[in-house]
């Protein structure tokens, strides 16, 4: 910088910071200016303020936060100290004089106490808030708690809200500060909340007394806050009795926040709760906003399973009551015209805001609380509703069906007959709309009542679906039948579909013949899923079906058109793959050449068809193989533009006001991290995860043919495996891991890697494999955890070879975390089922969670004995340190699945290491043993089966042993359920077991008895691999 800028520099700085107040005041207003240029020119200026002189910066923001008389200039002055007292980056406060921190400590309070404008004093608490939770814990502000107290039992509605507000922040960034003065607190939050008169400081009351709360680890805390409840809830009562509904919504949101993060503080007076807020959503002279707020609050309780579980099950009569509330709001839905002259099938004319959350809350809360608890309820409210005259009602029963089916499947496929006859019963009805809900719910019952539905009730379902389709006075009936023919099918095997195609296909193309798109594009879609399901079956309807689609492909050119010609694509390259290479090869290739002309030109970004193209193009490969390598230098630049796209991601302060324009947007997610919102444009997520799926089908399927790619490919996808926005992206670059190694090793084995040898393999194995066990540690989900570890174990398999020491130092240590991580998941669980109402429907979702635990450990023990494999005893050193985790797997305590891990790994040590694992046989055999008899087949099988080997290998050391493992071989062998089918594999290793020993220690049986008995159990028919050793044997003993 030159000297004569920076001279010009010092001077302004001089001048903004002298005793004049007119330059900082313009500096400030400069800072809040929409002009970029002069913004950006004056946050220079601030940033080279707070560098060379922070003291007198901190001092002018104060002074003009205590004196400006422009409202926005005092605003801003608090947000800048904030920002300057934030504990990140620009911490301003260590950089203070003790002189400024204790000035700025005092203005501030004086502020709070003087400032009259409510926008101001909510930022001025802010300031204070960030302040305090910085340095209150170490004890650097003693003034500010007795300032509080005094304000609070002030005779000043502002000063006791202001206090409230600073109460409240403090709970969330520094409870633990404020637990010693729990009782005094107790008193002045009681205090407040039954004698204030303000509605203000009783709502910045209720916040600070729910984030206190909140903040409380210890229960008996925690129930000292019990009796403020009553007066929490009043509260709400007295601001909806005095016609205060805004405050109403806000003390609401409150008690939603409460409901889900303790709802067990609720449980003693939950009646009293729950009853208040059912009334409110019932009282129909209120504002929606408010009653759909209060059955929130009754919905979240619902959903606190983990930290309540079943707590809500034991109020029947709520829940009955909720159910009928829900029922009342989905009939708010009028017939309006647009309605039946859509052009989409998303036009949803005459619903209202009522109906759709009704319609959002039946489904929450079916999956919330269960079949057993919701079926009895509706069987007891639909059938009035069915029965009634009003078209209306006959809609909201068929849409209730519809959205309780996901959370009650296990009940209602119990009940399959009668559901099937409430709904094909409505096929008839005289009303569109509820002929359309009919089928609506066939659909969704397809879907989540599957493939029970489709196997029992298939002759009924689809000769109804094919009527509905003739329905031509109301396309949006026959679109609607095509759709629920998709999800019909998606749930079906060939055998079930095959004999409905002939009827189904015609009709299906008579309606791609149709003048309406909509009618067309269902007709589409449900063509290529009879085509998916029923495979080679659609052979004969190829020659009839193609020539259409291909005319939409090439002529629906039109804009409007776009989703069709989308729609199309989809279904030549599912119906090429249904039929196979040899009769779809000459369409194949006339379609590729249309769709590298589309690719060529320009389209619009929001053109559905680039993401319909993308899995096309994947399919189409399927198809061809090999064949396909010709196109791939066309289609792989665009994939890698989309795998690569960047999250459009736009992040706000979470308590800024602009949420209400944002909110509706469909496209944009919103999540809320600490004070950040941030919103993500949906649908580049979704395109960013199609390619990568596509990326890992091109891999798999082309083999070696994908060597060139596999530069770009890497570098793009590896970074992905920590893609914490979206799950789809991050399970794409897992199961591409694998893929991408194998490619490189069979382009090097069969000469194709242009040169390359084994050290390109190891680099890229050195890139991938620990990207993936650094990625594991990291990852927040189980199922994605396990598909990690599967993807590791298919590298290992891969390259295994050619790790090195410190690679599997960090592979063992991640399989530690790994353990461990299950273990506790396993034990909070555990916790979670001594919870007071904790009931049977608890325990079967908590074993449906377990159940995901079993295939991490599963996947353990592939790597581990993949490990073992590849290193054999040079792992054991490993193996030992792992001894004390894997232990634990073999007690009685533990599943089936964990004891037939544990079992396995030893088998693999013992086979592998042979005899430099012998020393472990005294620890594992007795276990052995005892497994050999367990009363699960496939725990009998790994230990009948580790008997053998180490009958095979234990020479001296498994002598003593023989005489109990022949009696253990015995009980399997002779069970006389032994040859049915869940037994027969434990059944061959047993016998296999018994010719190794016959084989290894004929000196030490009675050969004349056990040699017949073995030779009796031939030939064994089940497990092919270990028929095979059973041959073997007996001719070695034929030839001795």
């Amino acid at each position: 910088m030159d000297p004569e800028a920076t001279q010009l520099q010092r001077a302004q700085l001089a001048a903004i910071l002298g005793p004049d107040t007119a330059p900082f005041e313009t500096l400030i207003s400069h800072l809040m200016s929409t002009s970029n240029e002069q913004r950006s020119q004056a946050e220079l200026i601030f940033n080279l303020c707070k560098q060379t002189d922070p003291n007198s910066l901190t001092l002018k923001l104060a002074h003009l936060l205590q004196f400006s008389p422009h409202v926005e200039g005092r605003a801003m002055s608090a947000i800048l100290l904030r920002k300057q007292l934030t504990r990140d980056d620009s911490y301003l406060w260590p950089r203070l004089s003790p002189s400024t921190q204790s000035s700025l400590k005092s203005i501030l309070l004086a502020c709070v106490q003087r400032e009259e404008a409510k926008t101001i004093i909510k930022k001025l608490c802010d300031t204070v808030s960030e302040l305090a939770s910085g340095i209150l814990p170490d004890n650097g502000w003693p003034e500010l708690l007795p300032f509080m107290f005094q304000c609070v039992s002030s005779d000043s509605p502002k000063l006791q809200e202001s206090a409230f507000l600073i109460f409240s922040q403090l709970s969330q960034y520094i409870g633990e500060s404020l637990i010693p003065h729990i009782k005094h607190l107790h008193a002045v939050f009681l205090q407040c909340l039954t004698s204030s008169s303000s509605s203000d400081v009783k709502i910045a009351a209720l916040s600070a007394v729910i984030n206190f709360i909140q903040c409380l680890s210890n229960s008996s805390d925690r129930d000292r806050f019990q009796d403020l409840l009553p007066a929490m809830m009043r509260t709400l009562t007295e601001a909806l009795n005095g016609g205060q509904e805004a405050t109403a919504q806000e003390a609401l949101e409150l008690l939603i926040e409460l409901a889900g993060t303790e709802p067990r503080f609720l449980r003693r007076q939950l009646v009293d709760v729950v009853g208040s807020m059912l009334q409110i959503a019932e009282a129909e002279s209120l504002e929606e906003g408010t009653r759909h707020l209060a059955i929130e609050f009754v919905i979240t309780l619902a959903e606190a399973r983990e930290r309540a579980p079943g707590m809500m099950r034991k109020l029947p009569q709520f829940i009955s009551r909720l159910f009928a509330i829900l029922m009342k709001m989905l009939l708010d839905v009028e017939d309006d015209p647009a309605w039946h002259s859509a052009e989409t099938e998303d036009e949803d004319a005459g619903e209202t805001s009522n109906y759709s959350v009704g319609q959002e809350c039946l489904d929450r809360l079916s999956i919330a609380l269960g079949g057993n608890t919701i079926v009895p309820v509706a069987s007891e409210q639909l059938p009035a509703y069915l029965a009634a005259l009003e078209w209306q009602k006959h809609h909201a029963a068929l849409i209730a069906l519809a959205q309780i089916a996901e959370g009650c499947s296990k009940v209602m496929i119990k009940n399959l007959e009668q559901i099937v006859n409430m709904v094909l019963n409505s096929f008839q009805d005289p009303h569109p709309r509820v002929r359309w809900a009919a089928i609506n719910a066939i659909g969704q019952l397809s879907t989540d009542l599957g493939p029970d539905l489709q196997v029992q009730y298939h002759q009924r379902v689809l000769p109804a679906l094919a009527a509905a389709m003739d329905d031509f006075q109301n396309p949006r009936v026959q679109a609607h039948a095509a759709s629920a023919v998709l999800n019909f099918s998606e749930n079906c095997t060939p055998d079930i579909l095959t004999p409905y195609l002939d009827g189904v296909v015609s009709k299906l193309l008579v309606l791609l013949q149709n003048g309406k798109q909509m009618v067309q594009e269902g007709a589409l879609t449900a063509l290529a899923s009879v085509a998916d399901s029923s495979q080679e079956h659609f052979q004969k309807y190829y020659d009839a079906v193609m020539p259409y689609l291909k005319a939409i492909l090439v002529n629906a050119t039109d804009k409007s058109n776009r989703m069709l010609r989308a729609k199309a694509m989809e279904c030549i390259s599912l119906v090429g793959m249904a039929v196979g290479k040899e009769k779809f090869r000459d369409d194949a290739k006339q379609v590729m050449e249309v769709l590298m002309s589309l690719q060529g030109s320009q389209m619009e970004t929001d053109d559905p068809i680039s993401s319909y193209m993308l899995q096309a193009w994947a399919r189409l490969c399927k198809c061809l193989g090999q064949d396909f390598l010709p196109y791939m230098n066309f289609v792989m630049p665009p994939l890698l533009q989309s795998a690569q796209l960047k999250p459009d991601v736009t992040i706000t302060s979470a308590d800024s006001d602009n949420e209400s324009d944002e909110s509706d947007d469909e496209s944009m997610e919103t999540i809320t991290l600490g004070d950040k919102r941030i919103g993500i444009k949906t649908s580049v997520l979704e395109e960013k995860a199609t390619a990568c799926n596509m990326l890992c089908c091109y891999a798999d399927e082309l083999k070696e043919g994908f060597y060139p790619w596999i530069d770009q490919v890497a570098p793009t996808l590896v970074p992905l495996l920590k893609f914490y926005f979206h799950e789809e992206v991050r399970k794409a670059a897992v199961s591409a891991m694998p893929e991408l190694l194998r490619s490189a090793k069979l382009a090097v084995e069969k000469g194709l890697a242009q040169g390359r040898n084994e050290s390109y393999i190891k680099q890229l194995s050195d890139y991938i494999v620990p990207a993936l066990v650094e990625a594991l540690h990291k990852e927040p989900d189980t199922e994605i955890c396990a598909s990690m570890l599967d993807a590791l174990n298919e590298c290992l398999k891969i390259s295994g070879p050619l790790l090195g020491e410190i690679q599997v130092r960090s592979i063992v240590d991640e399989i530690k975390q790994v353990i461990t991580a299950s273990s506790s998941r396993k034990r909070e669980r555990a916790e979670r089922a001594k919870a007071e109402d904790f009931d049977a429907e608890e325990g079967e979702l908590l074993k449906e969670e377990n159940e995901q635990e079993e295939e991490v450990f599963d996947q353990v023990g592939e790597i581990l004995g993949t490990l073992i494999k590849t290193f054999k005893a040079s792992f054991l050193p490993f193996f030992d340190e792992l001894s004390s985790y894997l232990t634990p797997m073999w007690g009685k305590d533990k599943t089936a699945e964990e004891r037939r891990i544990a079992i396995c790994i030893f088998d693999d040590v013992a086979e592998q290491c042979r005899e430099t694992a012998l020393k472990y046989y005294d620890t594992y055999l007795p276990f052995l043993l005892e497994a050999c008899n367990d009363e699960n087949p496939d725990v009998r099988q790994a230990a009948v089966y580790g008997l053998g080997v180490c009958a095979e290998f234990g020479g001296s050391v498994f002598k003593p042993l023989v005489g109990e493992a022949l009696s253990r071989l015995n009980v399997v062998i002779r069970d006389p359920n032994a040859l049915q089918a869940e037994n027969i594999m434990a059944y061959d290793n047993a016998v296999s077991a018994l010719g190794k020993i016959c084989q290894f220690h004929r000196d030490g049986i009675d050969s004349a008895q056990v040699v017949p008995a073995w030779l009796n159990c031939l030939p064994i028919k089940g497990d092919l691999i270990e028929a095979k050793v059973v041959h073997d044997q007996l001719c070695s003993m034929v030839e001795r």
